[in-house]
């Protein structure tokens, strides 16, 4: 698992397109946070919180985390090294499993320059100091959960679509419909007493954004990602 671990890696790393993908996302939430007017500058508004940084990420990452992931096992078919792969002396769950752990850690490496975001606020607060670290904290970790969501959906599209673009469209279409179906069903069924936003990632993610790190939201984004990696791995026992 570690060599399919450090294959992702250096794969991603060993070209130009890795580090634009990160300095773009950097730039961006930069852009959103202190230079373009709406709700997320922190300057327009006049609110030392990272709420709207985490909410942005939430919806980049939608995009985001599909371009990282598409080349995944898509790759493996183009460059017929699928089989040679598959001889290796590892499971296909480890496999699976590596190049998991892989993306999920170039999300963190991503991240990481991120806190410069929370030491501006912090330093911007009156008086200094004022924001909610246990708020930030939950706030990331449901990133994170989120993340595993989204990698996972990413592996699962790439092994199925066995092409990259093709793999990065389904796997923004089902990103997209987590995100915002469950959400608009229930404001279309007002009366209904479903709860049809309790399937969507908004209420999960927005639960620990505020700062409540309730099992049932913890449960919900693993649940997803399991399914989503089982898959992937079913289909690799077949491929």
């Amino acid at each position: 698992m570690k060599a399919i671990f450090n294959k992702e890696i250096q794969s991603f790393f060993s070209n130009a397109v890795g580090y634009l993908l990160i300095a773009s996302f950097l730039i961006l939430q930069a852009f959103l946070l202190w230079v373009f007017k709406g709700y997320s500058n922190l300057i327009y508004t006049g609110f030392a919180s990272l709420t709207p940084f985490f909410n942005n990420s939430a919806l980049i990452f939608i995009f985001l985390i599909p371009a990282l992931t598409m080349k995944s096992f898509a790759d493996e078919y183009t460059l017929g090294t699928l089989e040679i792969l598959k001889t290796l002396p590892i499971t296909n769950t480890q496999i699976v499993l590596g190049k998991f752990l892989a993306y999920l850690t170039i999300i963190l490496i991503l991240l990481a320059p991120t806190l410069v975001f929370v030491y501006s606020v912090y330093q911007l607060g009156n008086p200094i100091g004022n924001i909610d670290i246990g708020s930030v904290f939950s706030s990331y970790l449901g990133l994170l959960f989120l993340t595993t969501t989204y990698i996972a959906i990413g592996l699962f599209s790439s092994i199925y679509a066995k092409n990259s673009i093709t793999s990065f469209i389904l796997s923004l279409l089902i990103n997209a419909v987590l995100y915002f179906a469950f959400s608009a069903l229930e404001a279309l069924s007002a009366t209904s007493t479903f709860g049809w936003n309790t399937l969507g990632i908004p209420q999960h993610f927005d639960s620990m954004s505020r700062g409540v790190i309730d099992l049932k939201d913890v449960t919900y984004f693993l649940s997803i990602s399991f399914l989503f990696l089982g898959f992937t791995r079913l289909k690799l026992d077949n491929a």
